[in-house]
């Protein structure tokens, strides 16, 4: 940790965390001076001598999600798709590297807002097979890379957590810049648990320095996906009350510029539910309802935005907001020209726009630094686990019950019926949830890797036993029904435009396992589901259930009906990747005969669609 992050730091008992010191004296000493040349630009004014301008450029990405190199490791092989995209922060060192040569780097910062440190295979290894907190253990590579890069500052994302906090604490240990959440406060004191804002002057030659204020804020979300490791810890408060206290904050100690870094989408959505009193996706709300920012770098939404303008409600002044794409497949560019009036430099203008990773090659110096990494991860996933008898994908698993998905409830009943056997619980039915994450996955006839299964299953969540009614069920598989376009019985069926009605994620459509079921789509949501039954009878809405859940439902994530209420049985924190790749790993051959059954169908007044 560097001298001035010591500074502007002091401990909390209760989470060890960061507490920002709120008044001006307190700046962090991270004010230093950019490196390089001072800025010095003028130009004529009308009768009144030269005026001072300064150009500052922010550059700025997100949800790189461990994506250091162009790799698939789920394919290995390099990354590509349809649009020619390439990922990963080499390919991002080399358009920064373009942009401080252009800008001069002593007029550039360089921002990140968040979700760093999960993500792709590369990410679990150093948290989970080699992990980054053991005595002795290794750099994240995450952390060596953007060390070498040159970051300034990086705000907290929802998926920093997921490995525990732990893990975090020691790779904001291992990072050279600030990791920032002024809305993740310490539950106890509610002080801020990690740094709000960074602080950094820019001098210009024959005027006073520029002084820019970044203000980080994460995502609300955290307490309901990742409350097994933040309840009682830690707790997030709303973007917009936590901008609205920390900006005039700033301003009074001097800040010509403002920047949030903010780990939320412009859309104002939530996904959620009216589980916390805050909105998920609240960058433009944030940028509508306080004054005083002049431009947003946004987070968490995986869509590109080069340049959204957002008037604020009470001064009028446009808010400039760019979100790049994630993955490190874009730069977000913010060029700022400031005018000095009265001894104070003032922002006249901000524009936006993005560089596509496509367009340039890897930086070898970040290549040569995270090979040895790399090699490591690529050899782990390309274990040799079974075998399987046949090629099982995901291709068309929104709209079919797929064996492949099967595959994951099996793992789940079996791990959830294993834990409960000797317990009160142990004669009560167990059933699963799953859903189609991927739209790609496949695991071939022959021999199955580790990475075959990874790319099944591709997020790092860990299983629940929740105990639910008949009743609940139900209403469960009702709302997850609502993923379906409403479709008449004479209409043709374009499973390209079927599935994600109302922009549901196919992460937030359900199977349930054990269950038999059809989904009429000919019907209006919420009363889809008919023939409901289970073991060869009507469902009764009283008989109980143990559904093995993920975490991120157990806990509210896509504020599905009572799963979140629900009483808790038992929980791990093995994830579910791990255990399927165990129970393959005992079964030798991967046989669908052993996991496979058709649950459900999608029908129209009762005539199946396929």
């Amino acid at each position: 940790m560097s001298l001035g992050r010591r500074k502007f730091l002091k401990k909390s008992a209760v989470t060890g965390a960061g507490v920002a010191l709120a008044s001006a004296a307190a700046a962090p000493a991270a004010q230093a001076a950019g490196a390089g040349e001072m800025g010095k630009a003028e130009v004529a004014g009308k009768g009144r001598g030269p005026v001072k301008r300064y150009s500052l450029t922010v550059m700025g990405t997100t949800d790189l999600h461990g994506h250091v190199f162009n790799w698939d490791y789920f394919k290995d092989a390099e990354y590509a798709d349809a649009q020619g995209n390439a990922q990963g922060l080499a390919r991002i060192s080399t358009l920064v590297n373009q942009v401080r040569a252009e800008k001069g780097r002593g007029n550039t910062l360089l921002l990140d807002a968040g979700d760093t440190i999960q993500g792709t295979p590369l990410t679990y290894y150093y948290a989970k097979v080699d992990p980054i907190t053991a005595e002795g253990g290794p750099v994240h590579p995450m952390a060596a890379a953007m060390n070498a890069i040159g970051y300034d500052a990086v705000a907290l994302g929802n998926h920093e957590f997921n490995y525990g906090i732990e893990t975090l604490r020691k790779f904001e240990e291992q990072c050279d810049f600030p990791l920032l959440g002024a809305n993740a406060l310490d539950a106890r004191t509610l002080r801020p648990a990690f740094p709000p804002y960074f602080f950094k002057r820019f001098p210009v030659k024959g005027a006073p320095p520029v002084k820019v204020a970044v203000l980080g804020l994460t995502n609300p979300g955290i307490a309901i996906w990742d409350k097994a490791y933040v309840q009682g810890r830690l707790t997030f408060p709303g973007l917009e009350e936590q901008a609205a206290k920390w900006v005039p904050r700033l301003r009074s100690m001097g800040a010509d510029v403002v920047v949030v870094s903010a780990h939320s989408g412009s859309s104002g959505t939530s996904s959620y539910g009216d589980q916390v009193p805050y909105v998920e996706n609240s960058a433009a709300l944030v940028a509508r309802q306080v004054p005083g920012i002049d431009a947003i770098l946004v987070g968490h939404a995986h869509v590109e935005i080069p340049e959204l303008l957002v008037a604020n409600e009470e001064t009028g002044r446009e808010v400039v907001l760019s979100e790049p794409l994630a993955y490190a497949e874009r730069l977000s560019v913010f060029d700022f020209e400031l005018v000095l009036s009265r001894g104070r430099w003032t922002v006249e203008s901000v524009s936006a726009s993005v560089r596509n990773a496509n367009s340039v090659a890897d930086d070898p110096r970040i290549s040569r630094l995270l090979k040895d990494d790399h090699d490591v991860v690529v050899a782990y996933v390309n274990q040799v686990v079974g075998s399987a008898t046949e090629t099982l994908t995901t291709v068309d698993a929104r709209y079919r019950d797929a064996p492949i998905i099967d595959l994951i409830t099996k793992v789940q009943e079996d791990v959830v019926r294993a834990a409960l056997a000797g317990t009160e619980f142990a004669s009560v039915p167990v059933i699963a949830q799953a859903s189609p994450f991927s739209r790609t996955s496949e695991i071939p006839a022959g021999e199955v890797t580790i990475r075959d299964l990874s790319s099944l299953y591709v997020y790092d969540n860990t299983l629940v036993a929740k105990l639910m009614t008949g009743a609940q069920v139900r209403a469960y598989l009702e709302y997850s029904a609502q993923y379906f376009v409403q479709t008449g019985a004479g209409a043709v069926v374009d499973v390209e435009k079927v599935t994600n009605a109302g922009g549901r994620p196919d992460y937030n459509y359900d199977y349930v396992s054990g269950l038999s079921y059809e989904i009429d789509i000919a019907q209006a949501a919420g009363s889809r589901i008919r023939n409901l039954s289970y073991d060869g009878a009507a469902l009764d809405d009283g008989q109980q259930f143990v559904l093995a859940v993920n975490n991120y439902r157990a806990n509210g994530g896509g504020a599905f009906p009572y799963v979140a209420s629900a009483k808790e049985l038992w929980s791990e924190s093995t994830e579910i990747r791990t255990r399927i790749a165990e129970w393959v790993t005992a079964k030798g051959v991967l046989d669908p005969k052993d996991f496979a059954s058709v649950d459900w169908k999608l029908t129209r007044n009762g005539t199946p669609v396929f």
